[in-house]
């Protein structure tokens, strides 16, 4: 097939095209497409460009080693999606010997959130002020936030990925957001 028409061609066929000829251009093909989309949200997740090259090329290492197993019961985009993110996760906490990092508290503490937070009031945030914000939170809260407002997924696809049912990821997204209010006033309280 022609490289021109390669391009409009779904994942799915081009996975398929892949397992069956086993052609490195096919997988060049998926690399091209999603290598800045996992780049971007390694070195959001990893805080350093060299850990975030290293992670990316391992985080494809996986994708190629594992394609034969994505079963299209997700979007592919969704299946990288997790394999980055747990990879990322799986780093930070190996680095920090956190193994605590998502722990299940969603049970937990349900009577302190009073009311949800306005998106309104989240998002009248400056920019800049926000990403203050966002590393100021654990890292478990920027990242559901993250997922939810600058990744636009679901609360489904963030359940999948996170492997939690959608009703936690409600209560987790709700909590962070209880969260970065209370930052954002405790940080810019004075002007």
């Amino acid at each position: 097939m022609r490289k021109q028409a390669l391009k409009n061609i779904p994942d799915e066929e081009i996975i398929s095209l892949y397992l069956n000829t086993r052609e490195s251009s096919y997988f060049s093909i998926l690399y091209k497409r999603y290598g800045g989309k996992v780049f971007s949200k390694c070195i959001s997740l990893l805080k350093d460009e060299e850990l975030a090259n290293d992670a990316t090329q391992d985080v494809f290492m996986k994708i190629y080693l594992n394609l034969a197993k994505f079963s299209g019961k997700s979007k592919f985009s969704t299946w990288v999606y997790s394999i980055t993110y747990n990879y990322c996760i799986d780093f930070i906490r190996r680095r920090k010997k956190d193994r605590n990092l998502f722990a299940d508290d969603e049970v937990e503490n349900v009577g302190e959130v009073i009311d949800d937070v306005p998106e309104k009031e989240l998002l009248e945030m400056e920019v800049s002020r926000l990403k203050v914000v966002l590393e100021k939170i654990p890292l478990g809260d920027k990242t559901v936030l993250l997922m939810k407002y600058q990744d636009d997924m679901s609360i489904k696809e963030i359940a999948e990925i996170l492997d939690k049912s959608e009703s936690a990821i409600k209560m987790k997204i709700k909590r962070a957001k209880h969260k970065a209010q209370k930052t954002y006033k405790d940080i810019f309280k004075d002007l």
